[in-house]
């Protein structure tokens, strides 16, 4: 379903400090414009934004970015926030077009969180997981930096596995039911939905293996 456009987003998104309207610009130059060093993490589908924005309160030393393909969702996120940490910011473009905002090895961790999985397989290609979007996040990932998978899909945790392991990344904490391993965990909105309605969680965490 097509995504409304909402008349309020555009004047809001450009009175709000929080939100890049020029990603293209800060190509390498991320740490510039949070003014330090610290590692930079990203979420590529942040939704409402409450898990990166737990997390960024959690966490001071540490660079946090929000990313939606549409800004109408970016300012439905943002506009009954409040206490926005000075260590996140949010974007707006498609996921295609990551390489172009990030420099090699600029990440050093990105969440993918309950992407929408594309059910029919004559979209397979639009999966955040597929090998296609994989090549471009081990260009803008650190030598050792990590994607954190989380989905209540399993056919889609399936697909993805399967891209990872083809794609030649190391898969660490492989678990089909979240909630029952003993991780460190924050739940996003759809998290705790899934969660009541009695779905486990499937999450994974993936580094990309040197040549």
């Amino acid at each position: 379903m097509r995504l409304r456009r909402d008349k309020n987003a555009a004047p809001f998104i450009e009175d709000c400090n929080k939100i890049i309207k020029n990603p293209y610009e800060y190509k390498g130059k991320w740490q510039e414009l949070f003014n330090n060093s610290n590692p930079i993490h990203v979420e590529f589908g942040a939704g409402k934004g409450g898990f990166i924005t737990e997390l960024s309160k959690a966490n001071p030393n540490i660079n946090y970015i929000a990313v939606e393909k549409a800004e109408t969702i970016v300012y439905k996120a943002l506009k009954h926030a409040s206490d926005i940490s000075d260590n996140l910011y949010f974007l707006y473009f498609d996921v295609d077009e990551c390489i172009n905002i990030f420099d090699a090895g600029e990440v050093e961790r990105i969440y993918l969180n309950f992407s929408d999985p594309w059910h029919k397989n004559r979209y397979k290609k639009r999966r955040l997981t597929h090998r296609n979007f994989l090549d471009k996040y081990a260009k803008i990932l650190s030598t050792a930096g990590e994607i954190h998978f989380k989905t209540d899909n399993k056919k889609l945790f399936g697909f993805s596995i399967e891209e990872f392991s083809a794609q030649n990344w190391l898969l660490t904490e492989v678990t089909l039911d979240l909630h029952k391993a003993n991780v460190d965990n924050i739940m996003t909105e759809y998290e705790k939905k899934f969660s009541e309605q009695g779905l486990t969680i499937n999450r994974l965490v993936a580094t990309h293996k040197q040549a």
